[in-house]
């Protein structure tokens, strides 16, 4: 998401950061390039005009051209436009009429509107607590009424039943009427679409809108369609009028242009993000973390919310407990790279960490891409309860048989056991006597941020990262430094020192509120 805006961004204010002094020249230069990468991440030309002379407007000002660091005055500047640019603040679903609420969603064939309704249908149900009646309402495309029964079937959300020969018109207000009858919070239409805008669309459209009064109209558009996205969003909100965009398959689109024009031609705030084909992979649109993003400045907040959803935390007290006996065996690896696959994988999570977007090229580069994790869980599903528990017992024919097992073959597992021991090694140093003070400050950051300040039994009150100075911060990589951890091309046993400045949060705070990252990332390649 935003990869290929992400890059050209990052060289161009990187090298106006170096620079001791600016002049309206280099400015101007800058701009110039910032202008060439909008335009070429497919953002609408006159939305990419506009943010270039505000820019400039602010940056040739004397405040800037004068003060200490001027290339960080040009880059704040330039992050501010971008969250101008994509709508401020955040803005989700409104829940707030009396129930049953009704969300239309409306857009064109092809767009994923009877996914995304499920998505959020499921969205609502798992966090909001709302009882969510889903109806199709498209009574043209074959079978399309049977997916989004197939698709309340997963996930245990209801449907309204199918009765043959329905208008759209007739199916909605028979949808809000059983939502009324049946005490749901919200009910979801997911109406027909087209291959292109036409007439008897907008007016079944029209007609839907007016028998069933909806309070949300969402325009689900697909942010791989570029600029022709601009466009259908100004016709839907000219003819139906929206109330708020939704842009699917965010994560296959490396450009971003039209989440970054649709907001600015439109008006109509972007509300959710599809981010992936799986129920859950589903996020609110923040333009804040988004811009935070494109700059590589990284998202922490919506690591932290994400490793909130989908990290047990009881599994994770019980973890931390163990680690801080030293304990550490290839079950607790499982466990590890089971949550991190649950978090996105290596690429999501390096995406959202400051200054770690550049990391992703060379793990993928090295070979580690996610697949990796999966490799490694197969195999250590692959093992006895008794070699999962002691990998010392692992021979050569005990391998020879989880090789088999797992699709893979010894040089895999030897890595795999290596990569264990490495951090079973760092955990026993760090849950040591004396040093049961590092193990805390790792586990202390995502903890607080978790509500999980009592994690793993004697370890209650740790620091959060996020409210240290840079005083205490400065401490504790000294103490990082002492127990052999932090050193410059030192990195993490189990990371392969591939991280420059060793542990991520423990370098001047670069991972605030993470405390370290995740003790359990695979190996990162070695420096050469």
């Amino acid at each position: 998401m935003f990869e290929n805006l992400q890059d050209r961004l990052g060289s161009i204010l990187n090298g106006l950061t170096g620079r001791g002094a600016l002049s309206e020249a280099d400015v101007s230069a800058a701009l110039r390039e910032v202008r060439r990468a909008l335009l070429e991440a497919d953002v609408a030309l006159d939305v990419v005009r506009a943010f270039t002379d505000r820019v400039r407007e602010k940056a040739v000002g004397a405040e800037v051209l004068k003060s200490i660091k001027p290339g960080q005055m040009v880059v704040k500047l330039v992050h501010d436009e971008l969250i101008e640019m994509l709508g401020g603040e955040g803005i989700g679903v409104d829940l707030h009429a009396a129930a049953p609420v009704v969300i239309m969603m409306v857009g064109l064939q092809g767009s994923g509107k009877t996914t995304t309704s499920a998505k959020i249908a499921h969205r609502l149900m798992t966090r909001d607590k709302k009882k969510v009646l889903m109806a199709s309402l498209d009574t043209r495309r074959p079978a399309a009424q049977e997916q989004l029964r197939q698709l309340g079937v997963q996930g245990s959300i209801d449907t309204l039943p199918v009765i043959a020969g329905q208008s759209p018109t007739d199916i909605a207000a028979r949808a809000v009427q059983a939502a009324r009858l049946g005490g749901h919070d919200v009910v979801i239409l997911d109406t027909a679409g087209r291959t292109h805008i036409d007439e008897p669309l907008m007016a079944e459209m029209a007609d839907i809108k007016k028998k069933s009064n909806p309070h949300e109209i969402l325009l689900v558009a697909d942010s791989l369609t570029g600029q022709d996205a601009v466009n259908l969003a100004r016709n839907f909100d000219e003819r139906v009028g929206i109330t708020g965009l939704v842009l699917t398959r965010m994560d296959g689109d490396g450009r971003g242009g039209a989440a970054l024009s649709m907001r600015a031609v439109t008006g109509k705030p972007i509300k959710l993000i599809g981010v992936g084909e799986r129920m859950g992979e589903l996020e609110e649109f923040h333009p804040r973390r988004i811009a935070d993003r494109i700059l590589g400045m990284g998202d922490i907040v919506s690591l932290v919310e994400r490793a909130a959803e989908n990290i047990d935390a009881e599994k994770a007290a019980a973890m931390a407990a163990k680690m801080a006996k030293g304990k550490f065996d290839l079950n607790d690896l499982a466990d590890q790279l089971r949550q991190m696959q649950k978090m996105g994988g290596m690429g999501g999570i390096m995406s959202m960490m400051p200054g770690m977007g550049g990391m992703k090229d060379k793990m993928a580069s090295a070979g580690l891409n996610d697949s990796l994790f999966g490799r490694q869980i197969a195999i250590i599903g692959s093992m006895t309860k008794a070699e999962r528990a002691n990998p010392d017992m692992l021979k050569h024919s005990r391998k020879k048989r989880i090789a088999a097992g797992s699709g893979t073959d010894a040089s895999d597992i030897n890595k795999l056991l290596k990569m264990h021991r490495q951090m079973a090694d760092m955990m026993k140093m760090m849950g040591g006597k004396g040093k049961g003070g590092m193990m805390k400050q790792m586990m202390g950051g995502l903890a607080g941020k978790m509500g999980l300040g009592g994690l793993g039994g004697g370890m209650g009150g740790m620091p959060d990262l996020a409210n240290m100075d840079p005083k205490q911060l400065e401490a504790l990589q000294k103490q990082a430094e002492a127990a052999g951890l932090g050193k410059p091309g030192g990195g993490m046993p189990g990371l392969g020192g591939g991280l420059p400045g060793g542990l991520p949060g423990l370098g001047g705070g670069k991972l605030p509120g993470l405390g370290g990252g995740f003790p359990g990332l695979p190996g990162l390649p070695k420096k050469k």
